[in-house]
Formats: C-alpha cells, sequence, structure tokens
C-alpha cells in the first residue's frame, strides 16, 4: 500500500516530461506526406551550392519561391504547422454527409437526445474546428517544376545584378518513393565584371554646372565591382539632391545609366544619362531644360477646416515675410506658427525645407493633418507656396476609472480625470492638468472597529509643453528650430495613507529636448526637485516584516523576551535595538546577531529618512530603428544625474549649519548628493523566417558624496523580475552573494546582460530562449558586509545566471508574454553548489508581462 502513493508522486513530479513526450510521439507518428497524392512530392530540402559550396545567406535562399514547410530544417525537424494541417479533414463536408447526415436512424437518435438545434450546432462546430485547423496550419509544399524553373532564372538575375554577368544556374531533384523531393540549385558565378568609367551626359545647362559637386559623394566608384543596388541608390541621392537645388520639378524619372560592356574585359563603361524636363499638355508635349524655382510668397492658412470652407478670409496678418489668413479670428500668436515653418520668401525650393516643416506641425499636436502645396508662377519661375492647418479642439477632457486588487489591498478603486488645453497662451503650448482620487481596503469588511475603505491616496499632476527652448539666451545657433527643441515644466504632489509608511511627495521638473537627428534624441533635465516625507515611520516593522521576524527571533534566543512572546510594534522593537548597540544585552559587537540588529537598524533610517533631491541630467539615445517592422536595428542610451551640488555649494556659500551627522539640511531635511550614470545598448539580429536574437547590456553606478553616504532608495538599483533577470522576482536577487531575506534588495552598483532567441510557433503564437545574467552591488557607500559589496574584479564571479523560455501572444498592437526562468547559477549558495542548484519548475519564477523586455 506504501508503493501506490510514492509512483503517484514520482509521476505528479514528471508530469511535465511525460505530457510532452506523449506530444512529440503522438505527432511523430503521424505522416508528414499524409495529404500528398501519389502522383505529388514534399519538398522537405532546398539547397543551393554557389561555386561548390553551400550558401545560407538569407538574402539569396529567400529568393527560393517553394519554401519547406516551417520547421522541416529547424533544429527539431518537426513541422508542427503541417502536421496541425494534416490533422483536418479536406473533404469534412462529405464526411459528415457519409458518416452521419445520410443515416436517417443516427439522425433521428441524435435530434432526440440533444434536440435538432443542439444538433445543428455540433454539425457546424466540427465544420468550424476543421476550418481552423487548415487556417491554424500550413499546407504542405509540393513540388512544382514551373517555379522551380522560375528559382533558377531568378537565381541568375541575383547574381547578375551583383555583377557576374556571365553566371550559369542549374537545378536537380532528387524524388523518392516516400513521396518526399529535395532541390538542389547550383550556381556558378563566372568572373565578375568591374566599374571602369562613369561618363555625364547632363541636358540642362544648370543641372550640368552642378555635377562636379554632386558627384564628389557618387556611390559608383571606378574598379568597384558592378552592383545593380549601388545604381539604384545613386539615382536616389542625385535625385534628392537636386531636388534641394530648387528643381522643383525634377523626379527620378529623368535620370538613368547606360553600360557598355562589350570588348571591354569584363569591364563596364557607364554613362549618367540626365534628360531635360517633359511637360505635357492635353494633346502635346515640349521639352526644356530644368529651372531653379524660389519662393515667391508663403501663405500660412490658420483655420482651414470642412465646416468653414465657404467662410471668406476675415484677419489677414503679415509677419516676418509670412501671410497668415483666418476665417476666423486668429487664435495663435503667428511667431508660433512660422517658427514651425523652414519654407521662406526668397529661398531657392528644398524638400527638405518641406519635410522639416510637416514635422514640425505634426510635432505641436495643434493640427490634424497639415499639409503644404505649390503653385508655379509661370510668368517669374517662382513657387508660392501654401500651408493648410486645421487646428484641433483646444479643450479634450479624459476620465480613466479603475478596479484593482494587490498584496496590501483586497479591492481598490481609482478615478483619474484629465484635461489638455491646447495653444494656452496662443503660442502653441499645450497644458495638461491630472488627477487621483483612490480609496481601497485592507480590512475585512465585517469588522466594525475599522472602516472598511482604510487606504486612500490624492495627488496631481500640472505639466506645461512649450514647443522651443525656454531660456532667457537665443539658442538658435546651438539647437536650431529643425531639432524640434521643446521645453516641459511639470509640477505633481501625491499623499498615500495606510500604503507602507505613508507618504507625500512634492516634485518639480524643468526640461529640454531636442532630436539632433532621425535617430538621436537628447534630454536635458536642468532642475528635477523631488521631496518625499515619510509620515508614518513607526509602521517600518509592519511593512518591513521580513527584518521584524530576525528582530524578534534574535530577542528569543537570547532571552530578552520569552519564546512565546513578541516585541509590540514599534515600541518594543525599537528599545530592543537600542538595548543591544548600547551594550545593555547579552550580545557584544563581536557576534553576528549584533551585526544583523546593527545592519537593520541602518536600514530602518535609511528606508524611514525623509528625502530632497535637487538634480541635473542629461540623456542621449540613439535609435537606429526605422520602424516597428525593423527587427534588425541598435538602441543606444547613456545618461548622465548630478544630485545635491547646487544646494552644497550655496549651503558653504551662506555659512549654514550642519546636523548631528555632520550633514547641511534644507527645511529639516538632509538632501542627497551623488553622481550617477547608465549606458544600455540594445542589438536586434534579424536571422530571418520570423527567427531574431535579441541582445541586452546595462551598467549603472550611483556614487554618493558630501553631503550622503548613500544613495536614496528611489534612486538605487535592484534586479529580477519580468524585464530584468527573469529567474528571479523582482527586488529579491542580490547584493551580491548576500544570502539577504529582506523584501526589497537594492543597491548602487548594477551589471546586467540578457540574450534571447526569439521565434515564430504557429499563428500570432511566438516563443522564446533566454539567458540573463547579473547582479547588484554596493560600492564606495556606508555599506561593509563583503558579501554585498564589489571590491574588485573577483566580484564578477557574484553575477548572478537564469535561464528559460518564453511564450508570448501577439496581439499586433502589443505582445502578452509569458516567461519561466530557472536559476542556472546561484551566488548566494555556498561556492561549489551554485550551479544548477534549483533548476526545476518547483523553483522556477513565472513571469507575466507586457510586450518584450527589451
Amino acid at each position: 500500500m506504501q508503493i501506490l502513493p510514492l509512483i503517484a508522486s514520482i509521476l505528479s513530479k514528471r508530469l511535465h516530461y511525460i505530457l510532452l513526450l506523449v506530444f512529440i510521439a503522438v505527432f511523430n507518428s503521424c505522416d508528414v506526406v499524409k495529404r500528398v497524392k501519389s502522383n505529388e512530392h514534399l519538398i522537405t530540402k532546398n539547397t543551393i551550392i554557389v561555386d561548390d559550396k553551400v550558401n545560407k545567406e538569407e538574402r539569396v535562399n529567400n529568393i527560393i519561391l517553394q519554401k519547406t514547410n516551417t520547421g522541416m530544417n529547424s533544429l527539431l525537424g518537426f513541422p508542427l504547422k503541417l502536421h496541425v494541417y494534416n490533422l483536418a479533414r479536406p473533404n469534412i463536408d462529405s464526411i459528415l454527409q457519409a458518416k452521419v447526415l445520410s443515416d436517417s436512424s443516427k439522425v433521428r437518435w441524435k435530434t432526440k437526445l440533444l434536440s435538432k438545434k443542439q444538433f445543428d450546432r455540433e454539425i457546424e462546430a466540427r465544420k468550424n474546428f476543421n476550418s481552423w485547423l487548415k487556417r491554424t496550419g500550413e499546407a504542405p509544399t509540393i513540388y512544382n517544376e514551373e517555379k522551380t524553373e522560375k528559382t533558377a532564372n531568378n537565381l541568375k538575375k541575383y547574381y547578375f545584378s551583383k555583377g557576374w554577368f556571365d553566371n550559369e544556374v542549374t537545378f536537380e531533384v532528387e524524388k523518392d518513393s516516400n513521396k518526399k523531393a529535395q532541390v538542389t540549385y547550383k550556381v556558378t558565378k563566372n568572373k565578375p565584371y568591374f566599374l571602369d568609367s562613369l561618363n555625364p551626359v547632363i541636358s540642362s545647362p544648370l543641372i550640368d554646372s552642378l555635377y562636379p559637386r554632386f558627384v564628389r559623394a557618387t556611390l559608383l566608384k571606378k574598379g568597384e565591382q558592378y552592383d545593380e543596388q549601388n545604381y539604384e541608390d545613386e539615382r536616389e541621392r542625385i535625385n534628392t539632391y537636386l531636388r534641394n537645388k530648387g528643381f522643383y520639378y525634377f523626379g527620378q524619372d529623368y535620370i538613368r545609366f547606360e553600360t557598355d560592356t562589350i570588348d571591354t574585359n569584363h569591364k563596364i563603361n557607364t554613362d549618367l544619362i540626365i534628360s531635360n524636363r517633359v511637360i505635357r499638355s492635353d494633346d502635346s508635349s515640349r521639352v526644356e531644360p530644368f529651372k531653379i524655382y524660389k519662393i515667391k510668397e508663403v501663405n500660412i492658412f490658420t483655420d482651414d477646416n470642412f465646416s468653414n470652407r465657404d467662410k471668406a478670409i476675415s484677419d489677414t496678418t503679415v509677419y516676418k515675410n509670412y501671410n497668415l489668413y483666418s476665417k476666423d479670428k486668429l487664435r495663435f500668436r503667428p511667431k508660433a506658427l512660422t517658427d514651425a515653418i523652414f519654407i521662406s520668401k526668397g529661398d531657392i525650393y528644398t524638400d527638405l525645407a518641406r519635410s522639416r516643416s510637416l514635422r514640425y506641425l505634426n510635432d505641436l499636436q495643434m493640427f490634424r493633418y497639415p499639409s503644404i502645396e505649390y503653385l508655379e508662377n509661370s510668368e517669374d519661375t517662382t513657387l508660392t507656396a501654401n500651408i493648410f492647418l486645421e487646428p484641433r479642439k483646444k479643450y479634450a477632457l479624459s476620465l480613466d476609472v479603475d478596479v484593482s486588487q494587490s498584496n496590501i489591498q483586497t479591492i481598490g478603486f481609482s478615478v483619474t480625470p484629465g484635461l489638455k488645453i491646447r495653444n494656452i497662451f496662443k503660442g502653441a503650448e499645450t497644458l495638461e492638468i491630472s488627477g487621483i482620487a483612490a480609496i481601497g481596503a485592507s480590512k475585512d469588511g465585517s469588522d466594525d472597529d475599522d472602516s472598511f475603505f482604510d487606504i486612500n491616496e490624492f495627488g496631481g499632476n500640472v505639466r506645461l509643453t512649450i514647443p522651443r527652448l525656454f531660456t532667457p539666451f537665443n539658442t538658435d545657433s546651438i539647437i536650431p528650430k529643425y531639432m524640434s527643441p521643446s521645453t516641459s515644466i511639470n509640477i505633481s504632489t501625491t499623499s498615500q495613507q495606510n500604503i507602507g509608511l505613508d507618504k507625500q511627495t512634492l516634485s518639480g521638473l524643468l526640461s529640454y529636448n531636442w532630436l539632433p537627428s532621425r535617430t538621436v534624441t537628447n534630454t536635458l533635465e536642468l532642475f528635477n526637485v523631488q521631496f518625499v516625507k515619510n509620515l508614518n515611520t513607526s509602521n517600518y516593522f509592519g511593512v518591513y516584516t521580513n527584518s521584524y521576524n530576525r528582530l524578534n527571533n534574535i530577542a528569543q534566543n537570547i532571552g530578552y523576551i520569552a519564546s512565546d512572546n513578541s516585541l509590540s510594534i514599534p515600541t518594543e522593537a525599537d528599545q530592543f535595538i537600542n538595548d543591544v548597540l548600547n551594550g545593555n544585552t547579552s550580545l557584544t559587537s563581536a557576534d553576528d546577531d549584533f551585526e544583523t540588529v546593527n545592519n537593520i537598524e541602518e536600514r530602518k533610517e535609511r528606508l524611514t529618512e525623509n528625502n530632497l533631491i535637487f538634480s541635473t541630467s542629461f540623456d542621449y539615445q540613439k535609435n537606429r530603428r526605422t520602424s516597428i517592422f525593423d527587427n534588425d536595428f541598435s538602441i543606444f542610451r547613456w545618461r548622465v544625474e548630478l544630485a545635491g551640488n547646487l544646494l552644497s555649494n550655496l549651503s558653504e556659500i551662506f555659512g549654514a549649519s550642519k546636523n548631528e551627522n555632520g550633514n547641511y539640511e534644507v527645511f529639516g531635511v538632509a538632501f542627497s548628493q551623488y553622481f550617477k550614470t547608465e549606458i544600455d545598448y540594445i542589438k536586434y539580429f534579424d536571422l530571418g523566417k520570423n527567427n531574431i536574437f535579441a541582445f541586452r547590456s546595462y551598467a549603472g553606478i550611483a556614487i554618493p558624496y558630501g553631503n550622503s553616504n548613500s544613495i536614496p532608495f528611489a534612486k538605487s538599483f535592484f534586479a529580477g523580475g519580468p524585464n530584468d533577470n527573469r529567474a528571479w522576482t523582482a527586488y529579491n536577487l542580490g547584493p551580491g552573494s548576500s544570502n539577504t531575506t529582506n523584501e526589497f534588495n537594492e543597491a548602487n552598483f548594477k551589471i546586467h546582460l540578457s540574450a534571447e532567441q526569439r521565434f515564430s510557433l504557429f499563428g500570432n503564437f511566438k516563443g522564446a530562449l533566454f539567458v540573463d545574467a547579473g547582479n547588484i552591488w554596493n560600492v564606495l557607500d556606508n555599506v561593509e558586509d563583503d558579501k554585498a559589496t564589489f571590491t574588485n574584479f573577483n566580484s564578477l564571479e557574484d553575477i548572478a545566471v537564469g535561464s528559460g523560455f518564453g511564450l508570448r501572444y501577439d496581439f499586433n498592437f502589443f505582445v502578452l508574454r509569458f516567461d519561466t526562468g530557472f536559476k542556472t547559477y546561484d551566488p548566494s549558495q555556498s561556492e561549489g553548489n551554485r550551479w544548477f542548484r534549483d533548476y526545476n519548475f518547483r523553483n522556477a519564477v513565472y513571469n507575466i508581462g507586457i510586450n518584450y523586455p527589451f
């Protein structure tokens, strides 16, 4: 009788392995050629051999028209989507007719048992499920001679476009008796051709005069191997150059290349031909040289919309050679609009000025779909630029209502109202006012002694965005307006009750933002002031229960209290700490328990102190991603922050006194002083076929000095969580190799590395395999625990490693993510016992997140 429970226990622990093996066995038992007809062959492998070497380049292999089924040539060789498709019945209607509907006795029996309506639903459900299998799965790729020949021809064209004009392509098909086929394409490139000369043939004199200038940056270099893409890029480059030199009617169609390879010994002589402009009318056309156009007038229609389309212009303003027209009263200060326009009277036409103007107008978020139209003045070869603006509504209201539940409240309700006011000072500024009012319950509603809704939070936020740099200095020469500079001024305050230690916060921010290029964003936070006041510090041990439990156990172990008693919070707990540190107990400074109590007191003082942070920071970000569909890019971020220097210098200048700890205070609070910097680099590699390899490296350090010997909790680093090392929960990893049981582990130095292989499973389901590594340490602060500090490069042995797998579902506008992380290397364990100690599902960490972790 003892054996059965033992077997059940073993089976329950290994159930996930058993299910996985059964799943693989079932599908492997399925025949991949189940839906392949007798005279057909399933393509199981495509191979491209170039000059006797297998070519695995994605660009080349994508030329193949008939790809093998997904997963056929993967590491496991398991075409899941094909197996799903094979589960579907190709003739479900006839099967149901033959096996069910044609049998009147079976139909009568089922309609009596289920009712006619339920029976019809069952039939329809079987059809729908069959259709779902087909949609979710993937039909077998059947060998097609015509498509194979077309692939060979496309390969020939591809290598021709890369300079191997005399290449040869053949293919071989190996078919077997199991209705499977393998196709091999063989490419012989032969000798390539190289560019020898570039000869301009330019019809328009004005363009011809510019040729010596724009040829300097040509992409067609003598001696380089022919590449058709270089010719296409050169056409685009020349077109962009000329359209930014005033040639309004110029286009790529006027540029063509003619190449000569006859008797040139594999050299290419190229003629660059730029034709004259062709002007077509209803029944005729004429040719004339291209002209340079200048801007004669710039007209801004400030309230162009459908509702007032029939109204006449009632307000006209001329400001710095710009004509502003309004059908109602002009809402904007003229400068606010003209600052957003890069098209100026007297300038030559440029595409760049047009695109910059549209981008700036869109960035203002004041108008719906701004547009620019050019009209030719044929009598003097000039253009009139008409800019049409449709203002958005001045006021916009928002209201968010949320119902939530967490580990500190059984239920909570919050209301977040918001008001957005556009163009509040008639300079295209935006004022946003928002607030939050929340109540929650942490107590049992049946308890009459206390109110049920005992948690509350109230706060407000005011944010003003100005579409220029708000400074007393002229910064146009340093940060010109084409960089879309803007200023943000933000003030916010919150008050929390019965949430942790209860807090009041007040913060203010003055920041500048500008975009030097398409990929680079700069942000300067000139002033960032944060004040945090803890209102209920006596509840510290009620919040940080792990610290209290350790303290209580020590008190019981040394007989300070009886083993069946507990220290009251806060009176007895605080008194016990004082007695230990003042030598009024049996503990001495040489005891480990004495050190533990001392650490608890230091942490308590740090987490209950009020904070005043007055900082300046600079953020640099370079994002090379061109669109949400770009999966081959990099992102580099760098942030540097200095806090407390201004207050420290002012305190010294005015001879302010210091408190008992030797620190200056402002409004009774010792302000923080530190240097902090962070570097973050992300790189994506597109491996093709929906396979992406993503890598992230991060490092950050915050060094206290001057008026501080530690970093404020809000500015420190933590490790673990769904976007960090996923084998540990948030705040649970580190510092270093210390095996701390604190609720929130934090430190002032952090290293993090992540690598993730992402791939498609079927439909919108995605999979991932990942490895995360990193940790946090204390460095150059008041923490003295060797295990928690970074002393030298040997401390890198404390880097924790987590690995695991993830399942994601792509909703197009966001990704729902589920990751399972296993502790691969745990530095908190004893040496020699750190690798794979808790590497199992019981000790795994399960993370749910929105979108990818990086």
